[in-house]
């Protein structure tokens, strides 16, 4: 794994989040893209070498809709930066943690990405995500 490459926080309202972390993070988001196979708008924020992206539901049957109702707003996921995805999905499942799903997918802001189940890493949904070039 190279770095740290987002922390994704599920949020309620993407306009008021924006605002938000633009108070907090000094600076305005970069991106906002809406990921239609995911029920999901994300914005991206820099910070350093990694980002912050926030998640909105478009639909109240998404993945976020559900985790937002669940647990509230907040931390949602850990994304690390790879430059293999493929090599090191295979890798961490002989090591034995639960993938998610089968491949590696198209997500936001112009990444593969693939994800391992709360379950086999305490409690925290891990990202990885690889540039599409």
């Amino acid at each position: 794994m190279l770095r740290i490459e987002h922390i994704g926080i599920a949020v309620k309202d993407l306009t008021a989040s924006n605002d938000l972390f633009a108070k907090l993070l000094n600076r305005t988001h970069y991106k906002v893209e809406e990921v239609a196979s995911e029920k999901v708008a994300t914005s991206f924020f820099q910070t350093g070498e990694s980002k912050i992206e926030l998640l909105a539901a478009t639909s109240p049957d998404s993945t976020i809709a559900k985790y937002i109702e669940k647990k509230g707003e907040g931390i949602h996921h850990i994304a690390f930066a790879v430059s293999d995805i493929e090599a090191e999905v295979k890798r961490l499942i002989a090591e034995g943690f639960q993938p998610i799903s089968e491949q590696p997918k198209r997500g936001a802001d112009n990444k593969l990405v693939f994800f391992f189940h709360p379950k086999s890493t305490n409690g925290v949904l891990i990202e990885l995500c690889q540039d599409i070039i």
